[in-house]
């Protein structure tokens, strides 16, 4: 299956100045080909830019948001997808001057969860049905921004998108009950870290910062928002851990093999109050990290 170029979110553990590393076991989230826009035109077999790509249509529908979809073939499903399902599709993005910067088409499809892709894709999907095919006009505030970086297109994109399979995805996990806060019996860090062991780990060795580990994970915002999981992706991730957010290296290095433990991380150890990586969630944050292996 081809990397989704325009869609997946940046790493979402990955730390703003640092470059993940280069292997198939990244998370999804940090998939994305360092690969030149190619105009569709000048692409045989890719379909051309629509003609209303500058603007939606009157007769298209917009969201409070600011997403603007209108159906373009109807589907024979009859279920949405959810926030934690996985989709099949076959989509192409274009910039609004009609340049094409990513398509499936002519290819494999794409697949991921539907919470792994930027906002107005998230949005878009869930109000398909499988066999539908739609174009949303993505505003870049539910894009990349108006000055994405690391290559993905900046400023309002134009996507149509075929949904070909829903995949139910696992169910979401809880949102803890003192994710506003760090509890009095969490341990606290120079650093300002807080964490709490959920359960212990079997494991006596502790991972360096130069390691590579996998875990599973669940990230919230102190309002109990979940921006990111990998357990309703169904499996767990493997990266390095200089390769993520500060309150990350150092926190799953105080841990062994198999414990599970929740971090509260302020935002200078996160990705600070004011993001520069689109999509990147702002302030205070939490997680629940398990422990699943050392990778050395």
């Amino acid at each position: 299956m081809r990397s989704l170029y325009a869609l997946a979110l940046v790493l979402t553990l990955a730390a703003c100045d640092k470059k993940p590393a280069p292997s198939s076991d990244t998370p999804p989230e940090g998939s994305a080909v360092a690969s030149a826009a190619v105009s569709a035109a000048q692409e045989p077999g890719k379909p051309p830019a629509p003609p209303d790509v500058a603007a939606a249509p009157a007769d298209s529908t917009k969201t409070p948001s600011g997403l603007a979809t209108k159906v373009l073939t109807p589907g024979t499903g009859k279920d949405h997808p959810g926030p934690h399902d996985k989709v099949k599709v076959h989509y192409t993005g274009w910039t609004k001057n009609g340049k094409s910067f990513d398509s499936s088409v002519g290819g494999e499809p794409a697949e991921f969860g539907v919470s792994q892709v930027i906002k107005g894709w998230t949005e878009g999907l869930q109000l398909m049905v499988t066999g539908e095919k739609r174009r949303f006009w993505i505003p870049a505030a539910l894009a990349y921004g108006e000055t994405a970086r690391g290559g993905a297109p900046a400023g309002d994109l134009v996507f149509d998108v075929e949904l070909l399979d829903i995949k139910q995805g696992p169910k979401p996990p809880e949102v803890p009950t003192d994710v506003k806060a760090a509890p009095a019996d969490a341990k606290k860090t120079a650093s300002g870290l807080a964490y709490k062991v959920i359960k212990k780990g079997q494991g006596t060795k502790h991972p360096k910062a130069t390691d590579r580990v996998t875990v599973h994970y669940s990230g919230w915002t102190p309002d109990g928002n979940m921006f990111d999981s990998s357990v309703t992706r169904g499996e767990p991730a493997t990266f390095a851990l200089d390769h993520v957010i500060k309150g990350w290296t150092e926190g799953v290095q105080l841990m062994v093999e198999g414990e599970k433990t929740r971090f509260w991380i302020p935002s200078a150890l996160a990705y600070g109050d004011t993001p520069k990586r689109a999509g990147a969630p702002a302030g205070p944050l939490v997680f629940d990290v398990e422990l699943v292996k050392l990778v050395e």
